[in-house]
Formats: C-alpha cells, sequence, structure tokens
C-alpha cells in the first residue's frame, strides 16, 4: 500500500503532496547541477536557472515545514482529545463494572428470595384465588416458627396495643416479649445459682464441721474409756452398799 492510501487526512495528505514536490524540485536541481560541463566557470544563464531551482526548493521547504508544524499541533490536540476520550471511556467503563456488580447482586437477592423457605398463605391466595392452600398455614419451616411463643390471643390481651397490628409485626413483638422472658428468666437462673453455691458452701462447711464433731466425739470416748473401766471394777462394792435412810 501506498503512503496516500494509508493516510486520509486532508492535512496529512498535503504534507505527503508538498514533501514529494520538495523531493522532486531537489532531485530536478541536482540532475541540472550535475548535468552542467565541468569547467572553472559557468554561465550567467546556468546561474540564473539554479537559483530559480533553489528558489523553488525553497518554497516547497517552507511549506513542507508549515505543514509538519500544523500536523504536528494537530496531533498534540488529537492527543489530547484522545487522552480525554480515554478517560471517559474509563469512567464509563467503570460504571459499567459497577452496574454489573450491582446487578449479580441484586440477582442474588432475587434468588435468596425466590428461593425462600417460607410462603405466606395470603400471598399464594392473592396468587391463585383458587388455590387449595386458602386458610392453611405458611408453607414454612424457619427455625424462629418453632419457638415456644404464647398464643396470639393470650399476646394480645397482655399487649392490646398490637390488636392491630398486621403479621410482620405482630410477629417481631412476640419474639421480642419472648426475647425479654427468656433474658428475665436468665437472669433468674443465674441469681438461683449463685444462691446455690453459696448454699453448697455452707453445707460442706456444716459437714466439715461435723466431720470434726465426730472426731472431737471418738477422742472423748477414748478419753473416758479408763473411767469407765475404774467405775466398772467398783460396781458390785458400790451395789453391796445401801444408803441408810
Amino acid at each position: 500500500m501506498t503512503p496516500k492510501e494509508i493516510v486520509t487526512d486532508p492535512s496529512l495528505q498535503l504534507a505527503l503532496s508538498a514533501s514529494a514536490d520538495a523531493q522532486a524540485a531537489a532531485v530536478t536541481l541536482l540532475d541540472f547541477v550535475s548535468s552542467a560541463p565541468s569547467t572553472s566557470s559557468t554561465s550567467h544563464e546556468f546561474q540564473i536557472q539554479v537559483s530559480k531551482q533553489r528558489k523553488l526548493l525553497l518554497a516547497y521547504l517552507a511549506q513542507l515545514r508549515g505543514l509538519h508544524r500544523d500536523a504536528h499541533l494537530s496531533a498534540r490536540e488529537t492527543k489530547a482529545v484522545t487522552a480525554e476520550a480515554r478517560q471517559e471511556v474509563d469512567k464509563l467503563h467503570l460504571q459499567l463494572q459497577n452496574l454489573y456488580y450491582e446487578q449479580r447482586h441484586l440477582q442474588g437477592e432475587i434468588e435468596a428470595c425466590e428461593s425462600y423457605e417460607c410462603v405466606p398463605s395470603s400471598y399464594l391466595c392473592a396468587q391463585d384465588p383458587l388455590s387449595s392452600v386458602s386458610g392453611a398455614k405458611d408453607l414454612c419451616s424457619h427455625k424462629y416458627l418453632a419457638l415456644p411463643l404464647i398464643p396470639v390471643e393470650e399476646f394480645i390481651a397482655q399487649f392490646p396495643q398490637y390488636a392491630d397490628a398486621d403479621e410482620v409485626a405482630l410477629m417481631t413483638a412476640r419474639i421480642e416479649h419472648e426475647y425479654a422472658e427468656r433474658q428475665e428468666l436468665e437472669s433468674q437462673r443465674k441469681a438461683m445459682l449463685v444462691k446455690k453455691q453459696m448454699l453448697t458452701a455452707a453445707n460442706t462447711k456444716r459437714k466439715d464441721q461435723l466431720a470434726n464433731l465426730d472426731k472431737d466425739l471418738e477422742k472423748f470416748i477414748d478419753a473416758a474409756k479408763p473411767i469407765q473401766n475404774t467405775f466398772g471394777q467398783f460396781g458390785p462394792f458400790l451395789h453391796a452398799v445401801q444408803v441408810p435412810l
């Protein structure tokens, strides 16, 4: 491919054309000078022709310098515009990546919601009025449904402000009530555990005291055996002696 086929910009095509003209003028000048006779002096007409060819070449070179300067400035401006466009493209690409990330996140949330184990019966009835689950319990298997919550009627009787609450608010209030009750029971359990530890320590102390008392009694019995033996020796004599009335 020729340079003219590769370069499509009009200003660059002018620069190529001026370069070709300058090249042709330079070749013509060289051919004209080389064809001159090798004599010590040249004719006045020959010098005039050389001067004309030189001026023509200088004119082409001046035009080529101007076009080159314009092309250089145009290339600099094009680079600046390209850099700005690249920054804009990078910004848009980053926004696109963020949108892709958000899309994947939302798709994951949608899939999680679609695979949710609990499907309220009211939702099923709204989707299909002829559904056989009308009036049935929600199709759930969540752990919070297995909590030993107090019945709804008893809860509303204790807290009448939730009489007009929806199912979500009512269930949340019942769970919070159960949590508060369990916290209270846990506090009582800890207090009773402390009391149990105190009673256990007191019982252990009393057991130790009783064990020491048993040892003291054994020592006392061992110490009293000689006295019993002595009284045993004088027993018949004491029975024989009668105290006068």
